[in-house]
C-alpha cells in the first residue's frame, strides 16, 4: 500500500471529523426504536446519507410475511408492518485481484427506559467532556457513521479501489437480526465484513449466542380471602426460578477463556414477569419473559433442550406443576453463537489497521457475552466477520449511554485504512 495514499485517506478523516460528528447528532435524535415509525425514518435518512454521498444504494423494503415463515428466519420481538434493506456500494475496478469488505452496523435501538435516569434528554445528542450522548450513539450509532465517513474519505481522497466496498444499514439487530439476514437473502456478499460494534476500539473474533423463551405458569384462581383454596401462580413460579438459577450455575462450570473477563459468559435471565388481573384474586397465570445465553459453539438444539430439562424437572419435583407443567415457548430473537474461523487473516489485519489509525494504541481480543449478526454472517453469508467500533458495551442498554468522539475518529481511520488494505488501490 502507497504510505502517500494512505496519508491522504487519513487526512480527509481527519478533515471530516466536523462534519462526522455533526451527522452522528443528526442520527442519534432520530428515536429510531425497534418496531416504531422512526426506525424506518432513520433507515430512509442512512439511504439519503449514502446516495447524497456518491455511493450505489439499493433500498428495498423487506417482505416480512416471507421471511418470518421461513425455517431459519432469526426472529422478532417487536411488531413490524414495515422494514427495509439498505446496502450501499463504493465500486471497485471490478479487477479479479480485487477483494470486497462488508461494513455492517444496525440503526435500531433498544428503548430509552426510565427518563428520569438520564442526564440529558436520551435522543438529544449532546456533547459533555469529549463524549457524544445518547440512546444508540455506541450501540451501534458511532460505529455505522465511522464506516460511512470512512468510505467517503477514500472517495474524497480520489482513491479507486480494486474491489467493492459495501456499506449496510440494517434494521431489526437488537430483536433477532432482520435486517442481515435479509441482505444476505437478496444475494448480498464480501470476502470479508467488520462490523462496528462497541468493543472500545478491541477485537471481538466471536460471540457467544442468546435465546428468547417465554414461560406460562399456571395456578388456580379464588377470591384473595380465601387464598388457601386456590394456587398462586406466582409462588409456583419460586421452584421454576431456583430451578433456573441451578441451571446457569450448571452451564458455567467450562467456559471459553477469551470469554471470561465478563463472569458470567452466556447469562440466564428473566427480562419480564406478568402475573394476576385483580390485587384481590390469587393469580391463575403467570408469563415470565427471558433469555437463555448460549456458550461458545453449543448448537442452538442443545441449549433449548437444557431450559427444557430443568423446567421439566422443577415440574417434576412439585405435585401442583407435576399435573399443571410449565409451558416453555420459544420465540422472538434466537441468536446462535458464531465465530470468525481460524482459516482467515481479517483478525490481523484490523490489528493492523487500528495500530495505523491509533499510533499504536493497545488492544486486548475477547469474545463477547451476547449475540449479534456476527453468527448470521460467518454462518449464512460464510462471510469471516469480526466487530471492532467505537464505545464501551457496558454502557449499551442503560442510562447516560454515550460515545467517546476520539474513538469515533479512530475507528473511521482504521476502518479506511482496513478497506486500503483488503481491497486494493487501482
Amino acid at each position: 500500500m502507497s504510505d502517500d495514499v494512505r496519508a491522504r485517506v487519513l487526512h480527509e478523516v481527519d478533515d471530516l471529523t466536523g462534519a462526522m460528528v455533526a451527522e452522528l447528532q443528526r442520527v442519534v435524535r432520530i428515536p429510531s426504536i425497534s418496531g416504531t415509525a422512526e426506525e424506518n425514518s432513520a433507515q430512509a435518512h442512512m439511504a439519503s446519507l449514502f446516495s447524497a454521498g456518491g455511493l450505489d444504494i439499493d433500498h428495498w423494503q423487506i417482505d416480512l410475511d416471507d421471511m418470518q415463515g421461513r425455517d431459519d428466519f432469526p426472529g422478532m420481538e417487536v411488531r413490524r408492518d414495515e422494514a427495509w434493506g439498505l446496502v450501499a456500494r463504493l465500486p471497485g475496478t471490478g479487477s479479479d485481484d480485487g477483494a470486497s469488505l462488508m461494513l455492517n452496523g444496525h440503526i435500531d435501538v433498544v428503548p430509552q427506559g426510565d427518563r428520569d435516569a438520564w442526564t440529558d434528554d436520551p435522543f438529544s445528542g449532546a456533547i459533555r467532556d469529549g463524549d457524544l450522548m445518547g440512546r444508540g450513539t455506541c450501540d451501534m450509532k458511532a460505529g455505522l457513521i465511522a464506516a460511512h465517513w470512512a468510505v467517503q474519505a477514500i472517495r474524497r481522497a480520489g482513491v479507486r479501489l480494486r474491489g467493492d466496498v459495501l456499506l449496510a444499514s440494517v434494521q431489526g439487530e437488537e430483536d433477532g437480526g432482520l435486517g442481515t439476514y435479509a441482505l444476505l437473502d437478496r444475494g448480498w456478499r464480501a470476502d470479508a465484513c467488520v462490523i462496528p460494534e462497541p468493543t472500545d476500539l478491541d477485537l471481538v473474533p466471536g460471540n457467544a449466542g442468546a435465546l428468547t423463551f417465554r414461560l406460562r405458569v399456571r395456578g388456580h384462581a379464588t377470591h384473595a380471602s380465601r387464598r388457601t383454596a386456590g394456587v398462586s401462580a406466582i409462588e409456583k413460579f419460586w421452584p421454576v426460578w431456583q430451578a433456573l438459577v441451578d441451571l446457569e450455575a450448571r452451564r458455567h462450570r467450562d467456559v471459553d477463556p477469551r470469554l471470561a473477563k465478563f463472569g458470567l459468559t452466556h447469562p440466564l435471565s428473566i427480562g419480564t414477569v406478568q402475573a394476576g388481573d385483580w390485587a384481590s384474586s390469587v393469580p391463575d397465570l403467570l408469563v415470565a419473559e427471558g433469555r437463555l445465553g448460549v456458550a461458545l459453539g453449543e448448537p442452538v438444539a442443545d441449549a433449548r433442550l437444557d431450559l427444557e430439562r430443568a423446567v421439566a424437572e422443577a415440574n417434576e419435583r412439585d405435585p401442583w406443576l407435576r399435573d399443571h407443567p410449565v409451558e416453555v415457548e420459544w420465540w422472538g430473537g434466537q441468536f446462535a453463537s458464531g465465530q470468525l474461523g481460524s482459516e482467515t487473516d481479517l483478525l490481523q489485519r484490523v490489528a493492523g489497521a487500528h495500530a495505523v489509525a491509533s499510533s499504536g494504541r493497545a488492544q486486548d481480543t475477547w469474545v463477547a457475552p451476547y449475540g449479534s449478526d456476527l453468527r448470521l454472517l460467518t454462518g449464512i453469508g460464510r462471510i469471516p466477520t469480526l466487530q471492532y467500533g467505537p464505545g464501551d458495551v457496558r454502557l449499551a442498554h442503560g442510562p447516560d449511554e454515550s460515545v467517546p468522539i476520539g474513538d469515533v475518529v479512530v475507528t473511521a481511520r482504521a476502518l479506511a485504512v482496513l478497506a486500503l488494505d483488503i481491497c486494493g488501490i487501482a
